[in-house]
């Protein structure tokens, strides 16, 4: 060992000391890690302690002492606000007022704000376009939304929006509609003078509008931080803050404002089409027209201008698909239908309450952009020239492109221009608008959509908007009963839905009458979000066939007409259309002008029926016929990679 080691004394508390120095450097660095991250956090709250008081300074003295009374737990937890929606449905003006009032004192608070008049507000473009943003912060301002009922307790504008978004089945599949359905509530009004006594009573109804007061909750004194205002405490915040603030005299420049806000809002009409709906319509191929219309260029129609056969409305009527114009002065629908082929990209309501363009602009820009689109067919290879030639010249309208044409306030005048022009006309409804088809002008053929046979399959494929959408239905087939020009049944099949309620079927068609019933397998367009649709609901036409013949053992006065198989569609035509032995299926188109001509001469006495302008049908569309629907003047076409002969571009 080495000598000189002897002279250190291990055993000394200052030589222990040296040997563990590293540890006691590391603990002294701990210690003060410590203190100095005490003192950040101490530094923060002292921080926000102080913002929290200066934003307290700013809040006016009421308004605090109603906050510290229960009336709103705003101390409890900060919110932000990044502006205010205030949204009044009002029959006498009590509503807009207070919801005029309601944004004073909402400006007052340097918060921006929007006053809303429900008449003017659709749920189906506004209300998802708020799903991407902050929930919370939004639910507030939702939450002031302002019914007074008056009379028997009706707010017909409340009610049809409340309705409208209630019955929009893509509402409920967000968060943010879901949880918007609290703060769907009536509320009681006293009379304050405008009615006879008495009579202000608050609704009764327990639809739309519940009552969900805190006096039947028990939680009067002991609200949720996280829970929607009340509008009644919004009412008593409101009156302390005008109080304080009507000795302030320059707030009265922002009061004219809002005031001038809500009366230009409530005097101008919006526009159906959206930038955002316009966008998506424009990529499906459609020409829209003005504000609420559009025009696109059927398959049909390119199929039929290069000879590869028309579509089913040439082999059931005689139409000439490549003069057909496909257009709709609506894009809005009652109806969420699962089978759309719009896949509901087109608006909803349940009466017009938009911009409204004239008939004569919308047929003009109709024609002009169908024929536009006709031009693009110049020179394609396999286009006939002479049906080129003829596409040019419109000579029938199908009315059947999306939406609910007969929804447009001028639909009468409508026809009238198509029928001055020498075109007819085949008008497509859902059933849900019966004053509206009685008021109906003569047409070639109006349709109804008759989609099921019972109140819920109806309900579960149509998806309509109407609470009383099926007395709706049942009145539009008892005023279609009453037409005198040609009227069809449309049914389409869509399997394991609505393919065994023959009976009902039976009994719907004793109630209308129609001359014709289309039926027709659905049609599957892809998938959609929108609909649970999938291609095992699509039927073969076999099985159409099957359902078709059971169908008419069951109606006596009708029998099986035509067929157009590549369309997966039969015709069932009544008796009374069977001459000699043969079938009278199809239009003449000049014939019907010249009557529609002798009734508008005779102003409307001059009347005529569905027989006075029926032409005889072809062999080849005879159901049973060896073509199976197919015009031997075109030419069948196969795809490539398929064995089957399939007709149409």
């Amino acid at each position: 060992m080495d000598p000189s080691l002897d002279t250190w004394d291990f055993s000394s508390p200052l030589m222990s000391l040296w040997i563990n120095r590293f540890y006691v450097y590391l603990g002294f660095a701990f210690g003060i890690s410590l203190w100095i991250c005490f003192q950040i956090v101490i530094r923060k709250q002292l921080f926000i302690f102080k913002d929290k008081n200066s934003r307290e300074k700013s809040v006016p003295k009421a308004t605090q002492d109603l906050m510290t009374n229960g009336y709103i737990s705003l101390q409890k937890k900060e919110v932000f606000v990044s502006g205010v929606k205030i949204f009044y449905g009002s029959q006498t003006g009590t509503a807009k007022g207070f919801a005029a009032s309601l944004a004073e004192a909402a400006a007052s608070l340097d918060l921006p704000v929007a006053v809303i008049n429900l008449k003017e507000y659709d749920p189906d473009d506004h209300l998802l376009e708020e799903v991407g943003k902050n929930v919370d912060k939004w639910l507030w301002m939702l939450g002031a939304h302002r019914v007074v009922t008056r009379g028997e307790g009706d707010c017909d504008v409340a009610k049809s929006k409340h309705g409208s978004i209630e019955a929009d089945f893509r509402a409920w599949k967000t968060k943010f509609l879901a949880r918007l359905q609290t703060l769907q509530k009536g509320e009681k009004k006293p009379c304050d003078g405008n009615c006879k006594r008495g009579q202000c009573e608050s609704s009764t109804e327990e639809e739309p509008f519940e009552s969900t007061s805190e006096e039947e909750s028990g939680t009067e004194d002991h609200q949720n931080p996280n829970s929607v205002v009340d509008v009644e405490d919004l009412g008593k915040i409101m009156n302390c803050v005008k109080k304080e603030k009507r000795e302030k005299e320059q707030q009265e420049e922002k009061r004219s404002l809002v005031r001038n806000t809500v009366k230009n809002e409530a005097s101008e009409r919006r526009a159906m089409i959206t930038p955002a709906l316009r966008e998506a319509l424009t990529k499906q191929g459609y020409q829209l027209i003005g504000s609420h219309s559009g025009v696109k260029l059927c398959r049909w129609t390119k199929s039929m201008l290069r000879g590869r056969g028309g579509c089913y409305k040439h082999t059931f009527y005689g139409i000439e698909s490549h003069r057909c114009m496909e257009t709709t002065p609506s894009l809005a629908c009652a109806n969420k239908c699962v089978f759309c082929w719009r896949h509901h990209t087109n608006p909803v309501g349940t009466e017009w309450r938009w911009k409204m363009d004239q008939p004569e602009m919308i047929l003009k820009e109709a024609i002009e952009n169908h024929q536009s689109m006709i031009k693009q067919f110049k020179g394609v290879p396999g286009v006939k020239e002479e049906r080129f030639e003829e596409g040019m010249v419109v000579k029938h309208c199908a009315l059947s492109l999306v939406g609910e044409p007969i929804m447009y306030p001028e639909i009468n005048r409508f026809l009238k221009l198509l029928h001055e022009c020498k075109i007819s006309s085949f008008l497509v409804t859902n059933a849900q608008f019966p004053v509206e088809i009685r008021n109906l002008k003569p047409v070639t053929q109006l349709y109804v959509s008759v989609d099921a046979s019972t109140k819920d399959s109806l309900k579960k494929i149509d998806r309509p908007l109407f609470k009383d959408f099926w007395q709706r239905f049942l009145d539009s087939l008892k005023a279609l009963a009453a037409k005198q020009q040609r009227t069809v049944y449309r049914l389409t099949l869509v399997k394991a839905w609505n393919v065994d309620e023959l009976q009902a079927y039976a009994e719907l068609v004793s109630l209308g009458n129609p001359d014709f019933i289309e039926v027709k397998g659905v049609t599957y367009c892809g998938e959609s979000s929108a609909s649970s649709l999938t291609m095992a609901n699509v039927p073969w036409h076999e099985e159409v066939i099957h359902f078709v013949r059971d169908l008419v053992d069951l109606i006596p006065d009708y029998e099986i007409a035509c067929e157009h198989e590549h369309s997966n569609c039969l015709l069932i035509a009544h008796k009374r259309f069977k001459i000699d032995s043969e079938w009278w299926t199809w239009i003449d188109y000049n014939r019907f002008q010249e009557l529609m001509q002798e009734y508008e001469d005779s102003g409307g006495s001059a009347t005529f029926s569905a027989k006075d302008y029926m032409a005889k049908t072809p062999h080849w569309a005879l159901f049973g016929a060896s073509e199976r629907g197919f015009d031997p003047k075109d030419t069948r076409y196969q795809r490539k990679n398929k064995s089957k002969d399939i007709s149409g571009c």
